[in-house]
C-alpha cells in the first residue's frame, strides 16, 4: 500500500529524518507529502511514533479526473466496501488546485455520491446510517488528477493529547518536535527554552530525549475500521514502549515571565509524563544565565500580535545579548517578526521558512562552538 505523510511547509526534511531513523530509507517528498510503501502494521506505526507529521494517509486510488463524470466514476471504482461499512460515518476533506475541478465543496459532494452509491449496491442496504465509525476520505486533485486516500490518523498527529488548556498564540506540537529535531539539541546537553509559553516545546524536547510516542496517549480512526487488524495498534504501542528511555535524564529549564503560563507548562509536562525531567521557573527572559557550556536554547518569542514595534525590536535585541552572553551555546527560535534578524544581531547560520498553523515563520539558527569530545548522542 502507499502511505501518504502531509506535513507543513518547512517540516518535510523533519519526517524524512526521522522516517530514515525508522528504516523507512530516504522516502520522496511532493507538494508538502512524504511518500513510502507499507501495510497496516506500518500504518499502526507511523500514527503512533511519526513526531512532526501531521497525518498518515492510505492511497486508494489515482486516476484522470478532467470533470465531475471523471471523477465519480473514479472514485465508484475503488473497493469502499473493504473499508467501510453501512453504519460508516463518512467525512470529506479535500483540495483541488491547477485543475479544471475548482470547486472544492462541489468536488466532495461528488466523491461522497459515488462512494454512497458504491456502498448501497455493494453490500446490500437501501440506506447508511452514518451513526458509526468515523471514515475521512481525502481527495487531492491537481492538474487533473485525483488521488484518494483515507485518513486513517483522524484528528491530527499534532493533538498528542496532553495539551488540553488553551494559552495564548499556541504553538503546534509537530512544528515543536521539527525544531527541537532539527537543533544541535542531543542527549546530555543543557537545554533551556525561556519563552516557554503553555510548554509545549519543553515537553516536545523531554519526549524526544526519552523516546516516548508522541502516539502514545490517543487513539486513531483507523482502529475502529474492519479492515485493519485488530492488535495492529497495540503491538505498534508495544514495540514504541520497548524503546523509552526510563532511567534519569539531564534536567530541562523552561521558564516564561507569564506565572499563568509556567502554571499550565508544568500541567502538561505532568500530563505527558515528563513532569519529572523539566524545572520550571517564573523568570524574565533576560534573567536566564548558565555556566554550562554548549547547551542549546530553542524558543518561540513573542510575534508582535500585541506588542508594539518599539518593544518587539527591544525585546529581540536584548533575546540577542542574553544568548551571545552564554559560552559557546546554540539558539534556535521561531518568528514571524519581520525584523527579527536585525533586532537579534550576530550572524544567523541557517534560515527556514515554516509554516506554524497558518502563520508562515523563519526558524533561525546560530549555531555555538562544538565541543571537542563531543558524547552527546542524536536521538531517534
Amino acid at each position: 500500500m502507499q502511505i501518504l505523510i502531509p506535513a507543513a511547509a518547512g517540516v518535510e526534511a523533519s519526517v524524512k529524518r526521522q522516517l530514515r531513523s525508522m528504516g523507512y530509507g530516504d522516502c520522496p517528498a511532493v507538494q508538502g507529502r512524504v511518500s513510502l510503501a507499507g501495510d497496516w502494521a506500518d500504518v499502526a506505526r507511523l500514527n503512533v511514533q511519526l513526531r512532526a507529521g501531521e497525518r498518515v494517509l492510505l492511497v486508494l486510488s489515482r486516476f484522470p479526473a478532467p470533470d465531475f463524470d471523471a471523477l465519480f466514476e473514479g472514485v465508484s471504482a475503488i473497493a469502499w466496501e473493504e473499508f467501510c461499512s453501512p453504519h460508516s460515518q463518512i467525512m470529506m476533506d479535500g483540495k483541488c488546485y491547477a485543475s479544471t475541478l475548482m470547486a472544492v465543496k462541489a468536488a466532495g459532494g461528488v466523491v461522497k455520491k459515488a462512494i454512497v452509491e458504491r456502498l448501497k449496491n455493494r453490500l446490500g442496504v437501501r440506506t447508511l446510517d452514518e451513526r458509526g465509525e468515523r471514515v475521512v476520505v481525502n481527495f487531492d486533485i491537481y492538474e487533473n488528477v485525483a488521488t484518494v486516500s483515507l485518513d486513517t490518523s483522524g484528528d491530527g498527529l499534532h493533538k498528542r493529547g496532553y495539551r488540553v488548556r488553551t494559552y495564548d498564540a499556541p504553538l503546534r506540537e509537530t512544528t515543536a518536535a521539527a525544531m527541537v529535531e532539527s537543533s544541535f539539541f542531543r542527549a546530555g546537553k543543557p537545554f533551556a527554552d525561556v519563552f516557554c509559553g503553555s510548554g509545549t516545546i519543553p515537553v516536545e524536547a523531554a519526549l524526544y530525549m526519552r523516546r516516548i510516542a508522541p502516539g502514545k496517549l490517543r487513539g486513531f480512526d483507523f482502529e475502529k475500521w474492519k479492515c485493519a487488524p485488530h492488535d495492529a495498534l497495540a503491538r505498534a504501542r508495544e514495540e514504541a514502549a520497548d524503546g523509552e528511555v526510563r532511567g534519569p535524564l539531564p534536567q530541562l529549564e523552561a521558564s516564561d515571565i507569564s506565572p499563568r503560563a509556567v502554571e499550565l507548562a508544568r500541567f502538561h509536562a505532568a500530563r505527558a509524563g515528563v513532569g519529572g525531567d523539566i524545572r520550571f521557573s517564573v523568570r524574565d527572559m533576560r534573567a536566564f544565565s548558565s555556566s554550562e557550556p554548549f547547551g542549546v536554547i530553542i524558543s518561540n518569542p513573542p510575534y508582535g500580535e500585541r506588542l508594539k514595534e518599539e518593544g518587539l525590536s527591544a525585546l529581540y535585541r536584548d533575546f540577542g545579548r542574553m544568548y551571545r552572553a552564554l559560552p559557546d551555546w546554540s539558539c534556535v527560535f521561531l518568528s514571524s517578526y519581520v525584523n527579527a534578524e536585525r533586532a537579534f544581531g550576530g550572524n544567523v547560520n541557517k534560515k527556514r521558512r515554516i509554516c506554524n498553523a497558518k502563520l508562515t515563520c523563519t526558524l533561525f539558527t546560530y549555531a555555538g562552538k562544538k565541543p571537542e569530545n563531543d558524547n552527546s548522542k542524536k536521538i531517534s
